[in-house]
């Protein structure tokens, strides 16, 4: 069979979202200067889907070391993989700082999140070792551990009872060159839980294992000083290998690894994904340093961030909603009902309110659930959120209705 004819006839679970929704639903265009307000499709609404939690994309201070670093370098260099010929001051600089904003001795920097964490876990094990994940890691973790070549098992969503059967199993199997490796979420990014990263390092008195945490969400916005998950729990040190990303709290492309020198040491020379493709322009790197610099001189940004969340988690369930127990400011809004109900909510909140919320059904929630997701930023305004919660009960006669029928069937 012709490869591009069977292409045609397997759209995949998101295929038809991206044909017939194309513009709205998926691929939507937001236009005008990154903020809380924006345009979409030529109409001022009140946007709670992305991810710049501190708000620092479009600070004044940003923009003019972005123009500046662009001026002085253009984006070709440096060029070449960093191994060769593409590694600079501002690379091993930036490095070096988000070593210290960690509380780890050393950073490798990364050119992107997704790539990046799924070549870092490609490195790690090889064919001897066992990897064991939590089942709700993000799809980046899942086609990481495809790459790998170890022995892989899953535990089920924050359940201790479940990780420890599995670090059982590979104890039992492991051979005198097997390693173990356990990868979790600082935050999850759908439902905004915390990883149960204190329980998970308890585990290490039993078991000889090292744990590697995504904290892509809680990079930059928890702990007392934005150095994430581990903080907040107070259990930083006990994470083996911190991996986070700037397309969050920093509002940029480009991710890092942060560990021990030998571990750093090792990665520079097998993360393929880093070995074989050109380092990040420099004024991307430049532009980092300068978002890492201001994120650590404003812990106020964190603090309006929280307050924010905390207004507008605690008006949705005034008025009825039910908000995920989040630990972080991912605010996810859960209720029955089929996809067309989560395309209905968007539009409808989009068009007669002015507020752009994003939706997910099935398959990226269990069938007959619909999840709302809002993203709070530190630079949403306690009338966004007026407005916002306004919107929110005007339209409960249309979410809660699918759910009131199935009852009285």
């Amino acid at each position: 069979m012709d490869l591009f004819d069977k292409l045609e006839g397997r759209p995949g679970p998101l295929g038809s979202f991206t044909s017939d929704g194309y513009g709205y639903y998926t691929f939507p265009k937001l236009e005008g200067p990154l903020g809380p307000e924006m345009k979409f499709n030529g109409k001022d609404v009140i946007v709670w889907s992305i991810n710049d939690y501190l708000s620092v994309g479009n600070h004044l201070e940003v923009r003019k070391a972005d123009t500046e670093a662009a001026e002085k370098y253009g984006f070709s260099a440096p060029m070449g993989a960093r191994l060769m010929t593409g590694n600079s001051d501002e690379h091993e600089a930036l490095e070096r700082e988000l070593a210290d904003f960690m509380h780890k001795p050393e950073a490798l920097l990364l050119n992107f999140g997704y790539q990046g964490i799924m070549s870092v876990i490609h490195a790690l094990v090889d064919r001897n070792d066992f990897l064991i994940y939590d089942e709700l890691s993000h799809a980046c973790i899942v086609d990481g551990k495809q790459l790998a070549m170890a022995d892989k098992t899953v535990f089920k969503h924050n359940d201790m009872e479940s990780l420890e059967k599995q670090l059982k199993r590979a104890e039992k199997r492991r051979k005198p060159n097997s390693s173990v490796l356990v990868i979790t979420e600082g935050v999850f990014g759908m439902t905004g839980d915390l990883g149960k990263l204190k329980e998970i390092i308890a585990l290490k008195e039993k078991y000889d294992f090292r744990l590697l945490v995504d904290d892509a969400h809680g990079f930059g916005t928890l702990g007392d000083d934005g150095s994430g998950a581990g903080t907040q729990l107070g259990c930083h040190d006990g994470i083996d290998i911190y991996f986070g990303t700037f397309a969050k709290a920093v509002a940029l492309i480009g991710a890092f690894v942060a560990t021990e020198p030998r571990v750093i040491e090792f990665l520079k020379a097998n993360v393929r994904s880093q070995i074989f493709a050109k380092s990040l322009p420099l004024p991307l790197v430049v532009s980092a340093r300068k978002r890492l610099q201001l994120i650590r001189q404003h812990p106020e940004w964190r603090e309006k961030l929280w307050k924010n969340t905390m207004m507008l988690r605690d008006g949705l369930n005034d008025i009825g909603y039910n908000v995920l127990p989040s630990e972080s400011p991912v605010t996810p809004v859960l209720t029955e009902g089929s996809t067309e109900l989560c395309q209905t909510i968007m539009r409808v909140m989009r068009e007669d309110h002015g507020i752009f919320v994003s939706g997910v059904a099935y398959p990226v929630v269990p069938k007959g659930m619909v999840l709302i997701r809002l993203i709070p930023t530190a630079g949403h305004t306690s009338e966004h959120i007026k407005k916002t919660l306004e919107a929110f009960e005007a339209i409960k006669p249309i979410v809660f209705k699918e759910a009131k029928e199935k009852r009285t069937a």
